[in-house]
């Protein structure tokens, strides 16, 4: 059994960081890939952001490129996300997963596991 705990959520003003980790449990972290969703009040969850299983290859919404970074430490069971700029339309609920192909990252149903998320709160 595989368990993502995310932290590193909080309330920041507009313009603000914040740094979001995951942390994986198992011995097998390293052979996957690893996504990160948001899901705002009364929408959708979507797609952020995701990182192959060595770091090779990273991939963003549109919506965040420029303005989050997402890395991992395989030797630390963890995947990050470095929030920069942030704005009131990134306010959600954040959460980890394991992609389950290495392929598919955009799209949810890639992956198996998932946090049960950190809250982003960013004021105007």
């Amino acid at each position: 059994q595989v368990q993502l705990v995310e932290s590193g959520g909080g309330l920041v003003q507009a313009g603000g960081s914040l740094r979001l980790s995951c942390a994986a449990s198992g011995r097998t972290f390293s052979s996957y890939g690893m996504g990160w969703f948001r899901q705002a009040p009364g929408k959708e969850r979507v797609f952020v952001a995701a990182i192959s299983w060595n770091s090779g290859s990273t991939y963003y919404a549109d919506s965040v490129k420029g303005r989050f970074t997402v890395s991992r430490d395989n030797a630390k069971n963890t995947v990050y996300l470095q929030m920069n700029s942030l704005k009131p339309e990134d306010t959600a609920v954040y959460s980890c997963a394991r992609n389950i192909y290495n392929g598919g990252f955009y799209r949810s149903g890639t992956y198996d596991y998932w946090g049960q998320g950190t809250q982003v709160t960013v004021s105007s």
